[in-house]
């Protein structure tokens, strides 16, 4: 019996999220995303098996459900028959796999965290049938088949893209966007990924939430031309411009500024984008840390957070996070792919 196993990155977001959001990514003059690789990774382990059908096993939630190959039919896609599986189950009989299959799944960071972690597990999970199907395929058709099938389950409007790229390319990415399509740059060096991980901690505060609902309004706005969904991301298009160019100039003090005002611009954007919990811990922090940064993970909103200080400032900051019983994350960039 034939068997395939499959890691893929989630991502943390430094700056330009909102921007990768079509046609807004076209609209602005700027609307560079940028984000990196982590070594929080989903993993995909799939098996042959003499069942006719699909059992399915998140290790995440220790459960375990089995679909017959006749269940896997669009009206049921339409409708509520797989549950929170319906994602995973599209990606299945897109890549024609729905028989005789044993799929198990572990994400590789906590619901709502805002570090696309269900994305992140899409496109591995489409990598990986396919290599078990023996087709050949590319990385855009991974990252468009996912996206529309996430966005139909969302919906709740147009969705980002930028989830998508670090499970398939590791490292350290700037989105480019254009009209042929979004330009893939590696921007990774050993001395970026060093600076950072020194200079960055990343949290999760316990919270679980979603923010495609928050999206939809800040899109909207931005067509209606609101200026605080406006002139909001029009700001955050420069930072992520001037941090693009702050990485190819090894500038990594103006790299974390930038980081730390894109992080003040979203929660001016998005009013609850800071939840009680995250306020109070930057607030006292910050009394220690005088040059503090906080960014939410997420466009809108995750329960993870980075906070960005000096090096020499990392027992204190670990220490602050803890006893407000929150988790550090390991925060590793992996290598490009």
């Amino acid at each position: 019996m034939k068997k395939l196993k499959r890691s893929g990155s989630v991502r943390v977001d430094l700056l330009g999220g909102t921007l990768d959001i079509h046609p807004i990514n076209l609209v602005l003059e700027s609307a560079i995303t940028l984000n990196v690789a982590t070594e929080l990774k989903a993993i995909v382990e799939i098996e042959e098996t003499e069942r006719e059908g699909v059992e399915i096993i998140s290790l995440d939630y220790d459960s375990s459900q089995f679909f017959k190959t006749e269940d896997f039919t669009e009206a049921h896609f339409r409708g509520d028959f797989f549950g929170p599986l319906s994602f995973v189950c599209q990606i299945i009989y897109l890549n024609n796999a729905h028989r005789n299959l044993k799929v198990t799944l572990q994400s590789g960071s906590p619901a709502g965290a805002g570090l696309g972690g269900s994305s992140a597990m899409g496109v591995t999970l489409f990598g990986a049938l396919a290599d078990f199907k023996q087709r050949e395929w590319t990385r855009l058709e991974a990252i468009t088949q996912v996206q529309n099938i996430e966005s139909r389950i969302l919906n709740a409007g147009p969705a980002g893209y930028q989830d998508y790229y670090p499970a398939l390319y590791g490292g350290v990415l700037a989105l480019i966007p254009g009209l042929k399509g979004i330009e893939v740059k590696q921007l990774y060096t050993e001395e970026l990924k060093q600076q950072l991980e020194e200079h960055m901690t990343l949290v999760f505060s316990g919270e679980t939430r979603q923010s495609g609902v928050t999206n939809w309004e800040v899109y909207k706005g931005f067509f209606d031309g609101v200026e605080t969904a406006r002139g909001g991301l029009e700001s955050i298009a420069k930072l992520s411009k001037e941090a693009f160019h702050a990485i190819e100039n090894k500038d990594y003090p103006k790299l974390f500024s930038l980081v730390s005002q894109e992080g003040e611009y979203r929660k001016e954007l998005f009013e609850t984008i800071l939840t009680p919990k995250m306020r109070e811990l930057y607030e006292s922090l910050k009394e220690e840390v005088q040059e503090l940064g906080i960014k939410v993970c997420g466009a809108g909103g995750g329960g993870c957070f980075i906070l960005i200080h000096q090096p020499n400032e990392r027992e204190i900051v670990e220490k602050a996070v803890t006893d407000k019983g929150m988790t550090i994350l390991p925060f590793k960039i992996d290598s490009p792919l």
